[in-house]
Parts: C-alpha cells; sequence; structure tokens
C-alpha cells in the first residue's frame, strides 16, 4: 500500500515516530535525506534481520522517485512483511511540495 508525500509531511511534522527507511545510495543520502534510516536497495536483504521485529508493523520506504522504493516493498511483501509502504513520488515529490 502506499502512503502520499502529502500524507508523510503531515506525519512529519506532527513527529510521529516513524519506522522511516530511505532505499537510495549513500551519496544521494548526503546530498539530501528526509531524516529516514539509510538502507541502500542493494543492501536491504542483509539488513533483514534488525527489520524482523516490524514484520506487522508500519514501514515506511522512500527513494528519489518512487521506483527503488516500489521494489523494496515487494521485496519485504515477499520475507513476510505486511505493512511496508511506498512514498509515491519518492522524495522528489515531497521537495515539490515545499517549494
Amino acid at each position: 500500500m502506499d502512503i502520499t508525500v502529502e500524507e508523510l509531511k503531515e506525519r512529519l511534522d506532527k513527529g510521529e515516530d516513524l519506522h522511516f527507511y530511505d532505499v537510495r545510495e549513500e551519496h544521494e543520502y548526503e546530498e539530501d535525506n528526509l531524516g529516514a534510516i539509510l538502507i541502500p536497495l542493494a543492501e536491504l536483504p542483509d539488513h533483514l534481520d534488525e527489520l524482523k521485529d516490524l514484520k506487522d508493523e508500519e514501514i515506511i520506504i522512500h527513494c528519489r522517485s518512487g521506483a527503488r522504493s516500489g521494489k523494496a516493498v515487494k521485496f519485504l511483501e515477499s520475507q513476510g512483511f505486511t505493512n511496508a509502504r511506498n512514498v509515491t513520488g519518492g522524495i522528489l515529490a515531497y521537495r515539490d511540495l515545499e517549494d
């Protein structure tokens, strides 16, 4: 299930405690990030142990445009995660909100 950038921004602005992950590469994250935990998409399988306690929790995943985070959500769902959510439009759409 997807989450819109508007909903994400509202929840971040409220200071909600989110399980929020960024699956871009490290250099992209260093240039601009929303405060999510960085786990590059290619490394996601190596981090399943640290995520396993979140299998039934909401996990919000974003990337640059929504493509990599979509793949991450599909992968997590294949591993039994029940509430992984893709940020539609990614950080590009999020930054457009702020302009």
